[in-house]
């Protein structure tokens, strides 16, 4: 059972570390973002609309093997990342 009580090993996984939301656009569907916020208020307008998709918990790993600390640096300096999902044949 966790919980928030001082000392919980969860505590320094979720240090500093924020939720990530993913995102979809709908103008071209192989574009994803993450995104600090549910609501997608900082993603490009160009790729509206934008639908989430999912999201990482605080000190979770995020999905394709991608650093969080990259994605909440650029979450941090340009309020998004993107990225392209590609099919495998």
């Amino acid at each position: 059972m966790a919980t928030d009580a001082p000392g919980n090993d969860n505590d320094a996984a979720d240090a500093g570390s924020m939720r990530i939301f993913i995102f979809k656009s709908e103008a071209s569907p192989d574009l994803r973002a993450f995104g600090g916020d549910l609501v997608g208020t900082q993603l490009p307008s160009r790729f509206k609309p934008w639908r989430v998709v999912g999201a990482v918990a605080p000190g979770g790993a995020p999905p394709y093997k991608f650093s969080r600390d990259a994605i909440e640096t650029a979450i941090k300096d340009r309020g998004f990342q993107l990225f392209r999902v590609t099919k495998k044949d």
